[in-house]
């Protein structure tokens, strides 16, 4: 078992897969940033529903409901792109925070008030470290 070395690009990847694999439910090895990343997707409302399971193993895990439109099956999340990883940090201060997509993606990021989305930051006016882009 190899040791991962960004579990945030892993937690995206799983999820950009069971998408493509088009699969009802994605389970990911849980961590505290990534059930805040999970708890924006929810409210945002690119995933249906989430869980975090405790009693699976020691670290716990996190069920993921994605979402696809009744009709047509495309699903919520269109891209998952990660910004910031450990070779490269990506910092932006209040006033250089990014937009995705001119407002229509979310950008989470990782600040001293915790882990919100660019327009939170915006009304807070912190800055912080770019997670990732989310449309």
């Amino acid at each position: 078992m190899s040791k991962i070395t960004d579990p945030i690009a892993d937690y995206l990847t799983r999820v950009r897969n069971a998408i493509m694999a088009k699969h009802r439910v994605v389970d990911i090895p849980a961590s505290n940033i990534k059930k805040e990343i999970t708890k924006i997707l929810k409210e945002k409302g690119y995933i249906l529903n989430y869980k975090f399971e405790d009693d699976v193993n020691y670290q716990g895990n996190i069920k993921i409901a994605l979402k696809y439109h009744p009709e047509t099956k495309i699903p919520a999340i269109k891209t998952m792109k990660r910004v910031s990883r450990p070779g490269l940090r990506q910092y932006c201060d209040a006033t250089s925070i990014p937009r995705v997509l001119n407002g229509l993606g979310i950008a989470v990021i990782s600040t001293s008030n915790g882990v919100i989305t660019d327009k939170e930051a915006r009304d807070l006016n912190v800055g912080g470290e770019v997670l990732c882009y989310i449309s």
